[in-house]
């Protein structure tokens, strides 16, 4: 049944509560079926379905309240499942002690999870492209709340392992999903703020699961902190699913195009849709799944910035091996007080945050004076900055790891660390998001297969490094890695924009992008939207509404 809300013709309709919304992916109202689409309503001529202005559909026209609820909820939902990745690292002696393991078998329970993170992707972020945000989040969010319940009754190690891989996999779907969330609902230049927020809950997750499982392994045992993490992951699923609908908008085309055909009975399809026409759903499906394998291997934007995601994210997981190591092994602290020292790393993410606010502001004065610097080259400067301290920190603590300086010395260089860490990988997002925007779900999918490969691998070769090198040398190893990747950002602020010009996916999705961004002019300025031309900006494309 076609949920319509009728309205008269003297009167705009009534806006729709949000649980509406939420509920039904094809509402529509009566505009929306009288509105004249592009075409004659044939199979060779199908009408072309797209946004009307004023649309309560389209994931742009939400409140600003609304969209900032959404991303409270799904950056929240990202932080639950990134806590449940790294909580076991604060519980390994209870892990070793009650299955009489090695402490490689109790950190691969970190790192099984964070290698299903780099398998779920692979599903995930083409499943939303094909089958809408809204139904990838309730049905993989409600399977990582089951298995990660499962896990507190494992009877010996290989079951533990097997259920906390299947957990990461299931959760890589948030970390993937919400991302792309955000890009559906902001406009390039309201979303730097957003990712913001969400982007710290997959370091902020990682740095409170050690802090808060080894005070639990530690005075309850392993199980609770299975626990902890099964509860808070199932309570940000029945938040998700009850307050965020669908915003994928070439999803939500194509269900309204079904929905007006069935009701009419003329033939309509969205114009992406349309383009496609010829393909079978097999062959939609399979070019979806098999993207972001195409856009890492083949798009030299995602491959670099997705390698020096995924080094900085090694170092980040290296670190709950190499800090017990240092603090619990060295310095002889407890363990519950041992996952106290992950604090500096989080006060360095945090004042992170605060930082990319002000940076934020900047950006955002920036293009108010100039709409052509609205480019996703502008999004790298904190990634310049991030890029230099990251070192910093690392060598820092490498480097007063001696018991004869006073603990907080090396803990004050670990905060740079995080520091670094939140400017660069909100900064590397935001260009992900604004160079591929309608594909940023398989650009972020890719880019997250890479980060959990590596995230999954460093903690497993972290014991040995630190046996055989020393502490201090072992800690420079990933301080040497960052110093090689420094550049990074810099070239690309500099051939950014020839990279994207040559891309394929960039350009097809800036094509799609400038479609969409138009009808919203033509909502916001249905007069004036008939006579102008759009600017040129100096990337190429037509000017973003600012």
């Amino acid at each position: 049944m076609v949920d319509i809300q009728t309205s008269k013709t003297a009167a705009p309709s009534k806006k729709p509560s949000h649980f509406k919304l939420v509920l039904s992916q094809t509402y529509m109202t009566q505009d929306v079926i009288d509105h004249t689409y592009p075409g004659s309503g044939t199979e060779q001529d199908p009408f072309r379905v797209d946004w009307i202005p004023g649309d309560s559909k389209n994931p742009y026209e939400m409140s600003f309240g609304i969209k900032w609820f959404i991303t409270g909820i799904m950056s929240i939902g990202t932080l639950s499942v990134s806590l449940s990745s790294s909580a076991f690292a604060g519980a390994g002696i209870q892990i070793e002690r009650d299955f009489g393991v090695s402490q490689e078998l109790a950190i691969a329970t970190v790192s099984l999870f964070v290698l299903g993170f780099a398998l779920g992707p692979m599903t995930w972020g083409p499943m939303s492209e094909i089958l809408g945000r809204q139904s990838v989040y309730f049905f993989t969010f409600l399977l990582s709340t089951l298995f990660s319940a499962a896990s507190i009754a494992s009877k010996n190690i290989s079951t533990l392992l097997v259920l906390r891989f299947f957990t990461g996999v299931f959760s890589a779907s948030s970390v993937v999903n919400s991302a792309a969330v955000i890009g559906d609902i902001f406009v390039a230049k309201e979303r730097g703020l957003a990712i913001m927020v969400f982007t710290s809950a997959p370091f902020l997750g990682p740095t409170l699961g050690p802090i808060c499982g080894s005070f639990l392994g530690q005075y309850a045992g392993w199980k609770w902190v299975g626990a902890l993490a099964a509860i808070f992951t199932g309570v940000m699923w029945v938040v998700g699913s009850v307050f965020v609908p669908e915003t994928y908008t070439p999803y939500l085309l194509i269900r309204r195009a079904k929905k007006l055909s069935k009701l009419t009975g003329k033939v309509y399809k969205s114009k992406l849709e349309a383009r496609n026409s010829h393909k079978t759903a097999r062959e939609i499906f399979k070019t979806a799944a098999s993207r972001p394998w195409i856009i890492l291997v083949f798009e030299p934007i995602v491959l670099a910035l997705s390698l020096y995601s995924a080094i900085v994210y090694g170092i980040f997981y290296l670190t709950f091996t190499a800090f017990p190591v240092v603090f619990q092994g060295q310095r002889h602290w407890s363990q519950g007080i041992s996952g106290l020292s992950y604090l500096g790393i989080m006060v360095g993410q945090l004042v992170g945050m605060f930082l990319y606010i002000f940076l934020e502001k900047r950006y955002r004065s920036k293009i108010a004076r100039d709409a052509s610097k609205q480019t996703p080259e502008s999004r790298l400067e904190p990634a310049l900055v991030g890029g230099v301290l990251l070192p910093v920190g690392l060598f820092w603590f490498a480097w007063t790891t001696f018991e004869s300086v006073h603990w907080s010395v090396s803990i004050i260089g670990s905060s740079f660390f995080g520091l670094g860490q939140v400017l660069l990988f909100i900064s590397l997002i935001n260009y992900l998001i604004d160079s591929y925007t309608v594909f940023a779900a398989s650009a972020l999918a890719a880019n997250a297969i890479l980060r959990a490969m590596f995230g999954a691998a460093f903690p497993l070769f972290a014991e040995k490094m630190y046996e055989n090198l020393g502490i201090q040398w072992a800690s420079s190893v990933p301080a040497f890695l960052s110093l090689a990747c420094a550049p990074m950002p810099f070239l690309f602020l500099k051939y950014g924009v020839d990279l994207r010009h040559r891309s394929k996916r960039a350009t097809e999705a800036r094509e799609i992008m400038d479609n969409i961004l138009k009808q919203q002019r033509q909502a916001e300025a249905p007069e004036s939207s008939e006579t102008e031309e759009p600017k040129q900006t100096d990337d190429g494309g037509p000017e973003r509404p600012v």
